[in-house]
């Protein structure tokens, strides 16, 4: 089964974190990364660019910024290709961003 381990965190308070945390937090992503490509579960991954760069699209208009009303924000996604829900639960526990926001783990329709 595929699913999407969508990674929600504040943007601003990130951006606020120490150098020095900013880096532990890089390093944990390169492992993460690493154990996934190991498991065979990674299908891709890809952080986003700051919402101030996003654009929102409803029916006809296009409108600058996010207008979402909320504390976190998309930040990036992984997905996986796994056995089961369990698996994918598993994996999204160990997302090194994971104690800054949240993570939502959706199946992708195949």
């Amino acid at each position: 089964m595929q699913v999407l381990l969508l990674m929600y965190q504040d943007e601003k308070a990130m951006r606020q974190l120490p150098k020095e945390e900013f880096g532990r937090i890089h390093g944990a992503f390169v492992e993460y990364v690493d154990a996934l490509k190991k498991a065979g579960a990674l299908v891709g991954n890809n952080g986003l660019r700051p919402t101030s760069e996003a654009r929102t699209v409803r029916k006809t208009s296009v409108l600058d910024g996010p207008f979402a009303e909320t504390k976190e924000q998309l930040a990036g996604y992984f997905l996986l290709e796994v056995p089961d829900m369990a698996a994918a639960l598993s994996w999204a526990k160990r997302v090194p961003t994971a104690a800054y926001g949240a993570v939502e783990v959706r199946p992708v329709w195949t």
